[in-house]
């Protein structure tokens, strides 16, 4: 706003005083014998437009040197004021150099010396609106005050204006300045926001790319893991079989296990929800489990259903039977349990899977941490009930068997 303002008020200020001036000179040399100029007064105009010249060209250097109010600046509005008072007193009509008196002020002066410097212009200028200086007679001295009254009226009232109309630009000026650092800082902060954007992209990425390794780690040992440890198991049994019946037996069951670890492998790999649960609900196939599980290692293993049997999401119930088979697996190579017992237990808005045994127990507070070597067990079970909001506790006392609860919500089937 300040730049669209400035451009003409430094234009008035180098052209506009040598305009007034040059119309001033016009002005009085026209009406010179009309206002009855005498020979003194030709001389004093002949000495002071010369003077008028030379404070023009002397105050534009000025200016470019140190613009704004200053004591030079006064200094020189005084003088041209003098300057244009002697004119007008020789030639009312010089009162045209004097007018750029009320122009400069405002920006030559100091604010305390605005309205002292506007008056002094006014006394001028009323001078020369009742005919001249001096004003003859009572007559005219009382019209010289009138005028001088109205003009120093206007000049308060249109000053006034002048300020206000400053004081306006200049908030306009300072809300603009306040919009640009505004928009500078939205800027930056859209900038940051764009960037830190990317970075939760490759965060996220990154937490996607662990989420997946770790879901195919918890696959693959529930799946290949135990698969191969069943197919160990049966092979053993192979090799001390006392004759061909058994060992075939076993051989077809070592071969069932390949071919369904085969499957769930597969499967894993593209996220397929288990194949016990293709062909039914998770009671199915929680039950087909424990009884193949029961058959496999000679266990006494029973399964039951309590509450109202609902049909769950894909998710829950992949989640509550890969928990029911680590929890088997465990029971198969650590509790030496002679039964085993699975619960899959609907309560309202919760699911609970318990698996309990009478095997041998364990400290829960003194298991080791998972090595390389280990599997996921406990830590496994409870970070796949954590992932969709459950909870997984363990209940275990050496020689008194183990017990292993899963509370999940209860999510039904949306299909």
């Amino acid at each position: 706003m300040t730049s669209a303002v400035q451009p003409p008020r430094a234009s008035f200020d180098t052209w506009g005083p040598w305009a007034l001036l040059a119309a001033g000179v016009v002005a009085a040399a026209i009406s010179a014998r009309p206002v009855g100029m005498d020979r003194p007064g030709t001389i004093v105009c002949t000495v002071l437009v010369p003077v008028a010249v030379v404070l023009q060209l002397y105050w534009g250097r000025v200016k470019r040197r140190r613009p704004g109010p200053s004591r030079t600046g006064v200094s020189l509005y005084l003088l041209r004021w003098a300057v244009a008072f002697m004119l007008t007193w020789a030639n009312p009509f010089f009162a045209f150099y004097a007018v750029s008196g009320y122009y400069t002020a405002g920006r030559e002066l100091p604010r305390r010396l605005v309205l002292p410097g506007l008056f002094l212009t006014a006394v001028t200028m009323a001078g020369s609106e009742v005919g001249g200086w001096p004003p003859h007679g009572l007559v005219m001295w009382l019209g010289f005050f009138l005028v001088l009254g109205v003009n120093m009226g206007m000049v308060s009232v249109f000053t006034r204006f002048a300020e206000q109309e400053q004081a306006r630009l200049s908030v306009q000026a300072d809300t603009i300045a306040e919009l640009e650092r505004t928009n500078t800082a939205l800027q930056q902060a859209l900038d940051e926001n764009a960037a830190l954007h990317a970075q939760l992209l490759v965060q996220a990425r990154e937490a996607g790319v662990a989420d997946e390794r770790r879901r195919l780690a918890a696959e693959i040992h529930d799946t290949i893991a135990q698969g191969l440890t069943g197919i160990i198991a049966q092979l053993q049994v192979v090799a001390n079989a006392p004759d061909l019946t058994t060992a075939r037996t076993h051989l077809e069951r070592a071969s069932t296990l390949a071919r369904h670890s085969l499957g769930e492998a597969r499967r894993s790999v593209h996220n397929l929800a288990p194949v016990e649960l293709m062909a039914g609900g998770l009671p199915e196939a929680l039950k087909k489990t424990v009884a193949e599980w029961g058959e496999r290692t000679g266990v006494r293993a029973e399964f039951t259903v309590t509450g109202t049997t609902e049909q769950l999401h894909d998710e829950v119930s992949a989640t509550l039977l890969r928990i029911a088979q680590e929890a088997l697996s465990n029971a198969a190579r650590h509790a030496r349990a002679t039964r085993v017992g699975v619960t899959l237990s609907f309560m309202g808005d919760e699911v609970t899977l318990d698996v309990r045994d009478d095997g041998t127990g364990f400290d829960p507070a003194a298991v080791p941490p998972r090595t390389r070597a280990g599997g996921f067990g406990l830590d496994g079970m409870r970070a796949r009930a954590e992932r969709i909001a459950g909870a997984l506790t363990v209940e275990s006392e050496p020689g008194h068997g183990t017990a292993v609860s899963a509370r999940v919500p209860l999510v039904g089937d949306d299909r």
